[in-house]
């Protein structure tokens, strides 16, 4: 399946331009040799069916990605954005013995209940001369309901949850996707998005694979280097979050024609500002296409393709994709009205990774998988995000439970209770304000949470603001009252937050 595709390209194009990041570049036929060293390393390194991947978005990703797939492996890429206390929970639940990593990243690795296999000490030159005399590796028998890959995604409890995603899952959710964006064979990709994100892994690893194209890795976002890459390279897909595009939106020295390469954009990962999409069209006559998806459906449910596209919406489902409303009782609902949305289809992931209630809980026994999601689908087809069942927020593409926030702030001695709650934000999508009741006669001011916070928690999901309060709102059964929250930031939303306090 996912490595049939890369030896039918090493076949067909093997001097083809397959990936680089700027300090090297492979064809196929070197990408496809390279996976299979790879394999052999991974094969005499661990007998564990789960192997780690630590890196950015680069030549090595993919390679060691399709070599873990050779050895018959399950990949388990891991987000090195995390704190090490974060990523030590992951790298448990998911029991991997080794981590193949870079030097980069040995601080972090140190730390980590895993092996670390760094590149660079790997004698692959060596070992690519001795592949050269034996041909390209055999692609492996694999059942299409094995897994593949395993992504970590928060809990609400501030748990991990491994998302495990099969071999059919990601092969039948990169055909449909090529086929219902109407994405031509031979295309040069923009890698731009971390490849332990879902939208990054299938879309910039797997899919050019699928169609014998070119992949640019940029291992650091920067926007002046996105629209370098692109002007300079002449890539024709970009897939990106709109704090991507709108950061490219505040360079001044970009010309107006840096993307007259673009054969098509999908915006992903969180909401697509109207602005962001306007402006972007005027300036260089690009127009961004939003798209929609979830870790656990592969990831792609729908998007506004070449032909079909419509303002405001995230297109219409994909090929072999069912989507249904579905109210309050979980009775389907009629054309424009708003409920939660449910997807059925052959992408739909395995399951939670041993945990089978949660995965119960969220996946029906006829395939039904429950989004959390709000949305609302018109008389053409065309589906609408209107909201979000769930408290997750998204910051800069990220998902991020409040409660994993609140759990942290809850663990500083002054504190008793605290609530997070998402505000919108222009760069990142969202930002997690914090509203915090302290124990009774404790003193802790904004600055120490703050800090308290960022020394235990990734750098997106540390709040931007601490409120400290003498009470929090609640209901009857005493549970917090969010949106109450949100209406005091709402009603006053360019004053100073503690001007709300008391």
């Amino acid at each position: 399946m996912l490595t049939d595709a890369l030896i039918r390209a090493a076949r067909t194009t093997p001097h083809a331009p397959a990936v680089g990041d700027g300090s090297r570049e492979l064809t196929y036929l070197q990408f496809a040799r390279l996976a299979g060293v790879l394999r052999d390393v991974i094969r005499s390194l661990t007998n564990c069916q789960r192997v780690g991947i630590m890196l950015p978005a680069s030549t090595a990703f993919p390679a060691v990605f399709f070599g873990t797939l050779f050895a018959e492996r399950i990949a388990v890429p891991l987000n090195f954005l995390l704190r090490a206390e974060e990523l030590k929970k992951v790298v448990a639940d998911a029991d991997i013995e080794i981590i193949l990593t870079v030097k980069h990243f040995a601080e972090l690795a140190s730390e980590l209940p895993a092996k670390a296999i760094f590149l660079e000490d790997l004698p692959l030159k060596t070992k690519l001369l001795w592949a050269m005399l034996r041909g390209l590796p055999r692609s492996p028998t694999v059942d299409a309901n094995s897994t593949a890959v395993i992504l970590y995604t928060s809990g609400t409890t501030a748990e991990p949850k491994g998302v495990e995603l099969t071999h059919g899952n990601l092969h039948s959710n990169c055909e449909d996707a090529i086929y219902s964006l109407e994405i031509e064979p031979g295309q040069s990709f923009l890698n731009v998005l971390p490849p332990f994100h879902v939208f990054g892994l299938t879309g910039n690893v797997i899919v050019p694979v699928y169609l014998a194209g070119r992949v640019l890795a940029i291992p650091r976002f920067s926007p002046l280097g996105m629209v370098r890459a692109v002007s300079e390279h002449k890539l024709s897909v970009i897939l990106a979050i709109p704090s991507m595009f709108a950061a490219v939106l505040r360079t001044k020295s970009s010309r107006s024609d840096a993307f007259k390469s673009v054969y098509i954009a999908i915006s992903g990962g969180e909401p697509l500002p109207d602005r962001v999409r306007e402006d972007f069209k005027e300036r260089f006559g690009v127009t961004l296409r939003q798209g929609y998806g979830l870790t656990e459906t592969s990831p792609v449910i729908s998007a506004c393709s070449l032909s079909q596209y419509k303002v405001g919406t995230v297109g219409k489902p994909m090929r072999n994709v069912e989507v249904r409303i579905a109210g309050p009782e979980g009775e389907t609902l009629g054309t424009d009205a708003d409920g939660e949305i449910f997807v059925r289809g052959p992408g739909i992931m395995k399951g939670y990774f041993r945990k089978p209630e949660e995965t119960r809980n969220i996946l029906s026994s006829n395939g039904w998988f429950r989004t959390g999601d709000i949305g609302r689908i018109d008389a053409d087809g065309f589906l609408a995000i209107t909201g979000r069942a769930k408290e997750m927020l998204i910051i800069g593409g990220e998902n991020v439970f409040p409660r994993e926030i609140e759990s942290v702030l809850e663990s500083h001695e002054a504190v008793l209770q605290a609530a997070v709650i998402g505000m919108p934000d222009g760069l990142r999508g969202e930002i997690p304000v914090a509203f915090v009741m302290p124990r009774k006669d404790a003193e802790v001011s904004e600055d120490q949470l703050r800090i308290f916070a960022r020394e235990r928690l990734a750098s997106f999901k540390t709040p931007k603001r601490v409120v400290i309060r003498e009470d929090l709102p609640t209901g009857p059964t005493g549970k917090i009252l969010k949106r109450r929250l949100k209406d005091l930031v709402e009603r006053d939303p360019l004053g100073p937050l503690d001007r709300i306090i008391g």
